[in-house]
């Protein structure tokens, strides 16, 4: 049983393909670990999101994760927060977090988020 200090909520966009395969590969790395997670189809939960302070259009364009202290994560600092609980992804959260790296993948991955985006029709305006 896990403490809910470390109990993480995970926001993601369950209308993605890729996304939810994503989630089932970190779900298969994470093993137990990955009890402690809880993953939020984003989906039609635009006044949920809102509760929490979460703006659904940026929910769309990037991970947000909810820690156990109500503290929400977005973008990297969501990803680098969710790997690093897990012994095989934390090398790469250490390494997605280092000031030479961080700020070229933020660019590459807000570029990849908004070409599915615009490719599904789903862009936010």
């Amino acid at each position: 049983m896990t403490a809910p200090d470390d109990q993480l909520r995970v926001f993601y966009d369950g209308a993605c393909p890729s996304c939810v395969k994503d989630r089932r590969l970190y779900e298969r790395l994470a093993g137990r670990t990955g009890e402690s997670v809880e993953w939020v189809d984003i989906t039609g939960r635009d006044e949920e999101l809102e509760e929490r302070g979460i703006d659904p259009k940026a929910a769309l364009q990037e991970l947000h994760v909810e820690d156990g202290q109500g503290n929400i994560h977005r973008e990297l600092d969501a990803y680098i927060l969710l790997m690093s609980r897990v012994w095989l992804l934390k090398p790469l959260a250490w390494l997605i977090g280092l000031p030479v790296i961080r700020p070229a993948l933020a660019k590459l991955y807000h570029k990849w988020v908004s070409e599915r985006l615009e490719r599904t029709g789903r862009r936010p305006l």
